[in-house]
């Protein structure tokens, strides 16, 4: 059993940062695909960006490529979303996923998912 609580989300102008958090718990932690997924209203949800353990690969959806980076720190439990350059069209409510599947984009890829964080960037 993997929970997850994220962080950081909040409002911010167009072209200005935030760094999203996402703590879990558990002690396999490190054996985990961690991914970032959004969902604005009206709108499913959709695959942002993913971190394996395995391989140190890096996924990012091709709308926040060179602007969004993800990283993990194993020893703290915790993966983060760096966003910068942000577009009002990355309002959303951002959630971090866990999983074990190599299907890293979608969302059946993943068992445990945090509650989410509101993220509104406003023009």
């Amino acid at each position: 059993q993997v929970q997850l609580v994220e962080s950081g989300g909040g409002s911010v102008q167009a072209g200005g940062s935030l760094r999203l958090s996402c703590v879990a718990s558990g002690r396999t932690f490190s054996t985990y695909v961690m991914g970032w997924f959004r969902q604005a209203p009206g709108k499913e949800r959709e695959f942002v960006a993913a971190a394996t353990w395995r391989s140190g690969s890096r996924y990012y959806a091709d709308s926040v490529k060179g602007r969004f980076t993800i990283s993990r720190d194993n020893a703290k439990n915790t993966v983060y979303l760096q966003m910068n350059s942000l577009k009002p069209g990355d309002t959303a409510v951002y959630y971090c996923a866990a999983g074990r599947s190599d299907y890293v984009r979608g969302v059946n890829g993943y068992d445990y998912w945090g509650q989410g964080t509101q993220v509104t960037v406003s023009s």
